[in-house]
């Protein structure tokens, strides 16, 4: 073979190795950033998808949504439902070395309930964990408890030493100042390590190559970057400079399907978008009432239901891609036979703040992210618009997510008079809704109503909703959620929008399973040359 033969030979070779290399690194963006590192920090799909490459639960979802066994590789309940026996997988490792025992299962267990954690709910307080041995843990309940591990695959497991070694034993609130070690490193033990993290700027995972099981995907480095710009995140998608957006705005869906080299992924998210109100405080934050908080009479609260115009946010904002909801829950996971909207009626809403005192309106603050759920910002700006009219001047604080759930969330001191928010019920689950969204916060000793910002409040509710959790017959269950259902849309306790749709933006060279919880997980994904 002549020496320019072997040349050509040597240069083919090495181009295909560099295709290779090149095909297993994946560049993603998304319109929000990801500001901590510490699993316990935020409670929000996207931020718990980013984590769910470096960290892991004892439980996983499938691209079904059914619960799978990780950490903990099988389990079983007792007869009378009071103690779940975790068996835990052997030979696992953290990215430090370390080994993974049930002594990072009780750490973890601890922190998640901790003060400063956003996800309190995740295990029943009065839950004890118990040691049997390194690699099986039992949980003691006081009360059965059939959905105990429903949410247990974003309740990721830390490594105790680890966190005792760094002074990260606390969880990192999101309303920190300072950055806490755990909010800008990580030592899980999943499919990805952190090679490098930038707050707010890229974050780098590369594959973890101890894993204890194959990924699926043949992605060995993953190269995140928040975009925030619409129009740049979708130019960045479409020039190859990134592989993988979310979310594709509605208006760019076509253009993008249109483009050749990408393609929209599409699809209904169990997500509801809904409104809500500061229900507790005497007096609004932001108000110009003065001495009385309007949101506790529920003709301020039906006023502010009928003003909003949801056809027109479906047709002119979401074009079309939502699905007005009743209800604070998606129709996949709970039917919404029986239940309609309150009719869209100005003259209605005039007089219904007439009633309560109000026949010139009044002037609050309003809360909205604008790089979180799909248009967000622009859904808040039209209901602006749409209250404006029954006489409410509405001052509206759009701003990027991290600052809107540090200031609006538990850690932040619920610090808002009137908000959105979009909420995926971590179970799949009624009881999710009801504990989390629609029960009564700060019962002593009690996660009810963390993620209840405006803190809607009816004890009828929570009564049901303790029941509700320990019934097993299926007809009567659903008999209970829906009598609990009906009783706070009564009370107008929230404004359910709509159930958004699901764009993600993928290059024609990538294959990546979408999850109808929004949750774009990268170990799925395999790239071509």
């Amino acid at each position: 073979m002549s020496f320019k033969t072997n040349c050509l030979a040597a240069v083919a070779a090495l181009a295909l190795m560099c295709g290779a290399a090149q095909a297993q690194t994946l560049r993603y963006a998304n319109q929000g950033e990801l500001k901590s590192l510490d699993p316990y920090t935020v409670n929000e799909t996207t931020t718990n998808a980013h984590l769910g490459h470096p960290y892991e639960g004892l439980t996983a979802r499938g691209k079904d949504l059914k619960i799978e066994p990780a950490l903990a590789e099988k389990w079983e309940i007792s007869a009378d439902g009071l103690k779940w026996r975790f068996y835990l997988r052997k030979g696992v490792k953290f990215h430090d070395g370390s080994d993974f025992t049930a002594d990072d299962v009780i750490f973890s267990a601890d922190r998640v309930r901790a003060q400063g954690s956003n996800f309190t709910t995740r295990i029943p307080t009065s839950a004890k964990f118990v040691k049997v041995d390194d690699h099986t843990v039992d949980v003691v309940l006081t009360a059965p408890n059939p959905i105990l591990n429903a949410q247990w695959d974003t309740w990721y497991i830390m490594s105790k030493k680890w966190a005792e070694a760094n002074n990260a034993v606390a969880p990192t609130p999101a309303a920190a100042t300072t950055p806490s070690h755990a909010s800008l490193n990580a030592n899980g033990t999943g499919p990805y390590k952190i090679e490098s993290h930038q707050p707010g700027v890229k974050t780098v995972f590369k594959l973890n190559e101890n894993y204890w099981k194959k990924i699926e995907g043949n992605i060995k480095e993953i190269i995140f970057t928040p975009i925030s710009s619409d129009a740049t995140r979708v130019a960045a998608l479409l020039s190859g400079e990134v592989d993988v957006i979310e979310p594709v705005p509605i208006q760019d869906i076509q253009r993008v399907n249109a483009a050749g080299n990408a393609q929209v992924l599409t699809g209904p998210e169990l997500r509801t978008i809904f409104l809500g109100f500061d229900q507790t405080r005497d007096e609004l934050l932001e108000s110009s009432v003065k001495g009385k908080n309007p949101f506790k009479d529920p003709k301020v609260r039906q006023a502010f239901y009928q003003a909003i115009d949801i056809e027109t946010i479906k047709s002119r904002v979401m074009r079309g891609l939502s699905t007005p909801s009743p209800l604070m829950i998606a129709p996949e996971l709970y039917p919404h036979a029986g239940f309609t909207r309150a009719k869209f009626d100005t003259e209605a809403a005039k007089k219904l703040l007439a009633e309560a005192g109000y026949p010139q309106g009044f002037e609050l603050g309003m809360d909205c992210p604008n790089d979180r759920y799909v248009n967000d910002g622009q859904i808040c700006q039209a209901v602006v618009g749409m209250l404006a009219r029954i006489g409410v001047k509405v001052n509206l604080n759009a701003q990027p997510k991290a600052q809107y759930f540090a200031k609006v969330l538990k850690p932040g001191g619920y610090k808002t008079s009137f908000y959105l928010l979009g909420w995926t019920p971590g179970t799949f689950d009624s009881h999710n809704v009801l504990y989390d969204i629609l029960g009564c916060r700060d019962v002593a000793g009690s996660s009810r109503g963390e993620s209840n910002l405006g803190n809607y409040c009816n004890k009828k509710v929570d009564e049901l909703t303790d029941k509700i959790l320990v019934e097993s017959d299926t007809a009567k269950r659903n008999a209970m959620i829906g009598e609990a259902y009906k009783m706070t849309v009564d009370e107008f306790s929230y404004i359910p929008l709509h159930q958004q749709a699901l764009a993600w933006g993928v290059s024609k060279k990538v294959k990546l399973a979408q999850r109808a919880d929004n949750s774009v997980l990268l170990y799925y994904a395999t790239k071509e040359q």
